[in-house]
């Protein structure tokens, strides 16, 4: 029987809106609700897919699971830890992923590496072993000196993603892992994915991308303007019709007109 290691209890976050975006959207509403009363587990040891459009609560979800915003209501467990009341637990835990990771351009990865292992309190010798693991099956180590400025955008997304497991964490939290990617750089990053569910990780994937989550995701949730409107297994998901055909009936039904 599988082990639930994060469950989530009606989060709602909101967020006010200025003037300036109330006049661009053309509302008068002052509030803009992100995520609703949303609510999933997540087990021991798998990839649970959170799949929307872009706007649909994603990165506002995940952002409230790794402790960087706090929910307006509800809360989450992560391996036991509350998101509300125990913060600095969660992060222990868990690595995050974000697309709003902005690695500074005069750093070199070594010292990156180095930096956010101290942070975490790594053991210098687990930080060394970690570092010329991670390196050499991201091909970080023949840049290790180089500038983050002098980076391609695949590598710098790979060395995003190293930083973020740098303490080997129980669950990782990768929002839009692939997305920008090209086709080989986005290989070595479904690879890894695999390879952390293959270790006993449990990941918690964010993506609008139908092959990626019928490849690697055991579960999935559906999130459409902040609302979890389907979780369930891929398989019992896609028993029916493909993943991208019941996605945009599940659209259509939540906006309750054609997304034509």
């Amino acid at each position: 029987m599988m082990q639930e290691i994060l469950v989530a209890k009606n989060l709602k976050k909101t967020f006010r809106l200025s003037a300036k975006q109330r006049q661009i959207e053309k509302t008068s509403l002052y509030e803009r609700i992100a995520v609703s009363d949303l609510s999933f587990t997540a087990n021991e040891g798998e990839i649970f897919g959170l799949l929307g459009p872009n706007g649909a609560g994603k990165t506002t979800t995940l952002r409230m699971l790794a402790t960087l915003i706090a929910p307006d209501s509800g809360d989450a467990f992560v391996d036991g830890a509350s998101i509300v009341s125990d913060p600095e637990g969660v992060r222990s835990k868990v690595g995050f992923l974000t697309s709003e990771l902005r690695l500074e351009d005069y750093f070199t990865p070594n010292y990156l590496f180095d930096f956010f292992s101290s942070l975490h309190n790594v053991e210098p010798q687990k930080m060394e072993q970690r570092k010329k693991m991670l390196f050499e099956k991201f091909g970080v180590d023949k840049f290790a000196e180089v500038k983050v400025a002098n980076l391609s955008t695949g590598m710098k997304q790979k060395l995003s993603i190293i930083i973020s497991v740098v303490h080997d964490p129980k669950i990782i939290i990768f929002d839009e892992p692939t997305n920008g990617l090209d086709v080989l750089t986005a290989k070595v990053v479904t690879d890894f994915l695999l390879e952390l569910k293959a270790q006993g990780k449990t990941i918690i994937l964010s993506t609008h991308i139908f092959s990626l989550v019928e490849k690697v995701c055991d579960t999935v949730g559906v999130i459409i303007n902040g609302k979890m409107v389907a979780c369930d297994t891929v398989k019992e998901l896609t028993k029916e019709k493909n993943l991208e055909d019941k996605f945009f009936d599940l659209y259509v039904q939540e906006e309750g007109a054609s997304y034509e």
